[in-house]
Order: structure tokens, then sequence, then C-alpha cells
């Protein structure tokens, strides 16, 4: 426990501070996985769309918050819309050879 009063208000600041960043966090992380479980189990290219739109969106408020760096942003950005594109190129062949 700190002694200092200013000590004991940056503990109690911290404390909110990691509350508040951790639902962030999670919002963005459970975004993630449900766009990676769609193109995993071969959800309708509108759907997955969607799911990425709304990664972008999550992903961009993270990090104007400061939860995350904005190039950390970009850089998950980028990596889903690539899965999202090679999803996108092999369900046209599957769908163009059938």
């Amino acid at each position: 426990m700190p002694n200092i009063k200013s000590a004991a208000k940056r503990v109690r600041q911290n404390k909110v501070r990691r509350l508040r960043n951790k639902s962030v966090r999670t919002r963005f992380r459970n975004v993630t996985k449900q766009l990676l479980k769609a193109i995993e189990i071969n959800e309708e290219p509108e759907k997955v769309n969607e799911l990425l739109r709304l990664s972008y969106s999550v992903l961009d408020k993270a990090a104007k918050k400061g939860v995350i760096h904005k190039r950390q942003a970009s850089r998950r950005k980028s990596r889903l819309t690539a899965k999202v594109k090679a999803y996108l190129e092999a369900r046209s062949a599957g769908s163009a050879q059938s």
C-alpha cells in the first residue's frame, strides 16, 4: 500500500484505466475470433465482410483510445484483410470450378 497520497491516487486511477482498457481489448479480441471462426466454418462472404468492417471499427477505436498502438491496429487490420481476401478468392475459385 502506498504511503504517499498521490501514489494512492495513481493506484486508484490505474485500476479504473486497467478495467476500461480490458473491456476494449476483450471486445476487439472477440470480434477478431468471430471473423476467423466465420472464415473457418466457410460462412457466407457477406457475413465475413460485415465482420471485417466491424473488426476495422473496433480496432480503430481501440487505437484511438490508446489501448493499442495505431501501428498495431494497422498491422492487425492488414493481416485480417489478407486472410479474408484469401478466403474469398479460394471460395470464388471453388465455385467457378463447380
